[in-house]
């Protein structure tokens, strides 16, 4: 067990949800989000929810919170937090406990966070809401929350906006802002999901040591098994909507007794042994050669420049057919490297050679006619497709504009590629709020696939999926490099992803390549200590 602060053995449940049904309204694959869920939470437990995308996690989260949307509606069953039902409970009450008595972590901390108001001014509301405190003693509790979760300098940063923090910043501020009233119960709604795996592991571990020191119950939804097993004390797994396994974390990791808990299991990405089989006289389609970008900005009309290297004398060489990894941290360079290696951005020096001709040297207009080749799978397959845009358009509208297809040429390879990458034909006609978070994926690369590139760039182009949707994907693009010998350019955080995809790895670090290798070298036996690090911090690696 993860947990030091292990419940108490036969206390009474702080929160006990029974028979809970929600119905989602309209014709949807099925009737109820959740149906006929039961479960405990047990005080100072750590209570794991896992299933895929639609299974009914975040619902259960935004019952117990009261924050279901308007469309959605409790059909039957009771929620009762000490021996109070909350579902009987008026809204007046309600908003009273949310923040004090129970409050939640949520996913997306950017559009979670107002971005006109300064991160104190955030963390105050929460205190004045609740008209906990004077203004003096609400000003010193802002910067001792900010200190709790370990922003650096806190009586500075909470003076900045949203924007200025990075990810995993913001979490914190999430947190920070959660923890404000000191609630008993906190849930944590995929809290970890978009974060680097050194900033996923401090996350987790100040969300463990915030709850030993406080004795909370916390419910922490998931789909990954790897923080499973770094953080919870039971699991429950769900799958559209039901219930269909429970129990101590230890039994369902090692011993899980139903089929779709053991397929989750088997979908977590591992660290490879052995390397992919290669062949050292494939022809080279790109080479780097001392890359620079350096991002300049001044703070105030008079203030100091300040320069920050974010791709540092960076070498690399691409073969056809091959998948090159770059990984690292938040703010190690990684997705400044796939802007300037698709043009999206101009270098600072160096030279970038695609089939032999340094595209750094050429202007937009002279790079046109290369651009079909380099095609870019971006890392958020809901704000990378224009939803007023059918996925037919989508996929047409840049091959039409190159004038690579006449019209019907253009439809026929559409409907050619979304069965190849396996979606149907139908999906031609519709919009892309009608499909999963997998299957938008899927549209991104038959997008990019539209063009028959040489190189793709994918740039976290599974960090958001779920583990199983995510193994399917790297199993599609697998099969497509084998198929068209693509060579890839593969960006990600997910130390376990890339060994299963790339055939070299490029560890960057502010900038800097510290470390280049085969899988098998880079994470079964790294050099540098960065590197070290970042395989140390891969959830579940210790069990």
């Amino acid at each position: 067990m993860s947990n030091d602060l292990s419940p108490a053995q036969g206390s009474a449940p702080v929160l006990t949800v029974r028979d809970l049904t929600v119905s989602i309204p309209g014709l949807r694959d099925r009737p109820h989000a959740v149906r006929d869920i039961h479960f405990d939470l047990m005080p100072g437990e750590i209570l794991c929810i896992i299933g895929e995308s639609g299974s009914g996690k975040s619902v259960t989260a935004n019952t117990v919170m009261g924050l279901l949307p308007d469309v959605m509606r409790v059909d039957s069953g009771e929620i009762t937090f000490h021996g109070r039902d909350l579902l009987k409970m008026p809204e007046s009450e309600r908003r009273r406990m949310r923040g004090r008595e129970i409050s939640i972590i949520f996913q997306d901390p950017l559009s979670a966070l107002n971005p006109l108001m300064t991160i104190g001014d955030q963390v105050r509301e929460v205190l004045d809401a609740h008209g906990v405190g004077s203004p003096d003693s609400r000003a010193a509790r802002v910067v001792e929350m900010l200190t709790e979760v370990g922003l650096p300098d806190p009586a500075l940063i909470q003076h900045q906006y949203p924007f200025r923090l990075s990810g995993g910043q913001r979490q914190r501020v999430m947190i920070a802002m959660a923890l404000a009233l000191d609630p008993e119960i906190l849930i944590a709604d995929e809290p970890t999901t978009a974060l680097d795996v050194t900033t996923q592991a401090q996350i987790l571990e100040l969300i463990r040591k915030v709850q030993r020191r406080k004795g909370m119950s916390v419910m922490f939804i998931t789909h990954d098994f790897g923080v499973v097993a770094d953080i919870a004390d039971r699991v429950i797994v769900m799958e559209k909507g039901n219930l269909v396994e429970q129990g101590p974390a230890e039994k369902v990791l090692h011993a899980p007794e139903q089929p779709y808990t053991k397929k989750l299991l088997a979908a977590v990405p591992t660290l490879r042994d052995t390397d992919r089989p290669r062949i050292d006289d494939k022809p080279v389609v790109m080479e780097a050669k001392h890359l620079q970008k350096t991002y300049r900005t001044r703070s105030g009309f008079l203030g100091r420049m300040r320069e920050v290297h974010a791709v540092n004398d960076v070498s690399f060489t691409l073969r056809k057919g091959e998948t090159l990894g770059i990984v690292g941290e938040s703010g190690s360079g990684k997705s400044s490297m796939g802007k300037v290696l698709m043009k999206l951005m101009p270098a600072d020096g160096g030279e970038l050679r695609f089939e032999g001709e340094d595209i750094l040297s050429l202007d937009e207009t002279n790079f046109r006619s290369m651009r079909p080749q380099i095609q870019m799978i971006f890392q958020d397959p809901y704000a990378s497709l224009n939803p007023r845009f059918t996925v037919g358009q989508a996929l047409t509208v840049g091959p039409l504009a190159h004038g690579l297809f006449t019209h019907d040429g253009a439809r026929r390879r559409a409907c050619e590629i979304l069965e190849t990458v396996g979606l149907s034909a139908s999906a031609y006609d519709r919009y892309p709020h009608e499909f999963s978070g997998g299957q938008r994926q899927r549209v991104g690369i038959a997008r990019a696939l539209m063009f028959s590139p040489q190189i793709i760039v994918a740039d976290e182009a599974v960090s958001a999926l779920d583990v199983s949707i995510q193994a399917q994907v790297l199993e599609l693009l697998n099969r497509v490099q084998r198929e068209s010998r693509l060579s890839m350019i593969f960006i990600t955080h997910d130390l376990r992803v890339a060994s299963q995809i790339c055939d070299d790895i490029l560890v960057l670090h502010r900038g800097k390549v510290v470390e280049f290798g085969p899988p098998s070298q880079i994470f079964r036996n790294p050099q540098h200590e960065y590197t070290r690090t970042l395989v140390a911090a891969i959830p579940g690696a210790g069990h």
